[in-house]
C-alpha cells in the first residue's frame, strides 16, 4: 500500500513539473509576435533603438576633435545565458549630430555646416546611402566581430570592451569600435597641409533597455 502511494505521489509531481514548464516557456514565434517592432529582448529586457545611440569622434590631428552622436533605426541582439551570441544593428546616418564645441562661427565653422559636410558625398553620402549596418558573426569574451557596411562597402570590424549593466529597470550595453574611414570610401582630406584628418573614426555603441 505504501509503495502504491509513493508511486502515485511521484507521478503527480512529475505531471505538475511538466505542465509548469510547458506554460512557463513560450515558443520563439510566440515571443517575437508579442514584442513591438524595433525592440530586442535581452533576458526579458527590451532594448529600444530610439533611446540608444552611437557616439562618434573624428580628430584633426594636433588641432581638435569633433564629436557627436548618430541614432539607430534598428537593433536586434540574440542572447544566451545572459551573453550576446549574435545580432545586427542599423544606423540612420541622417541623424548625425555634432556635440563638441570646436567651432568658429565668425569663420563660417558651425555644427550645422559640419553636419552637412558629413552627410555629403565627401563623407558618408547619406542621400544615396542613408544607413550603415553591422552584423555580428562571432563573440569572444567581452569582444565580438562582425561585418560593417558603409556606403555599400563591407569589411569585418571588431567591437571591444563590451559591458552590460543594470540600474533598476534600466539596462545599458556598451562597446568600443575603431574603423578606418578610407576603407569605406570616406576619403575627404583637408586642402590645408597642416590640417590632417585622422583615418580612424572612434565609435562607442550604447544600447539602452528598460
Amino acid at each position: 500500500m505504501k509503495t502504491k502511494r509513493i508511486i502515485f505521489v511521484m507521478m503527480t509531481a512529475t505531471a505538475f513539473v511538466a505542465v509548469s514548464c510547458s506554460q512557463g516557456e513560450k515558443k520563439p514565434s510566440e515571443q517575437s509576435n508579442s514584442e513591438p517592432e524595433n525592440t530586442a529582448v535581452i533576458s526579458g529586457v527590451k532594448v529600444d533603438p530610439a533611446k540608444s545611440r552611437v557616439i562618434w569622434a573624428g580628430t584633426m590631428l594636433g588641432i581638435y576633435t569633433h564629436e557627436g552622436t548618430v541614432n539607430f533605426s534598428q537593433a536586434n541582439l540574440i542572447m544566451a545565458e545572459g551573453k550576446i551570441t549574435g545580432g545586427n544593428f542599423t544606423i540612420d546616418l541622417n541623424t548625425i549630430v555634432p556635440t563638441d564645441g570646436n567651432y568658429n562661427p565668425e569663420q563660417g565653422a558651425t555644427p550645422e555646416k559640419l553636419t552637412g559636410h558629413l552627410k555629403s558625398a565627401d563623407f558618408f553620402d547619406a542621400e544615396n546611402y542613408p544607413t550603415a549596418s553591422f552584423n555580428i558573426t562571432s563573440v569572444d569574451g567581452n569582444s565580438l566581430k562582425g561585418m560593417m557596411t558603409i556606403k555599400g562597402i563591407t569589411h569585418e570590424e571588431k567591437v571591444e570592451n563590451i559591458s552590460m549593466n543594470r540600474d533598476g529597470d534600466k539596462v545599458s550595453i556598451t562597446g568600443d569600435m575603431t574603423i578606418d574611414r578610407k576603407k569605406y570610401e570616406v576619403k575627404w582630406d583637408s586642402p590645408v597641409k597642416e590640417r590632417v584628418l585622422s583615418n580612424d573614426i572612434k565609435l562607442k555603441i550604447e544600447l539602452i533597455g528598460s
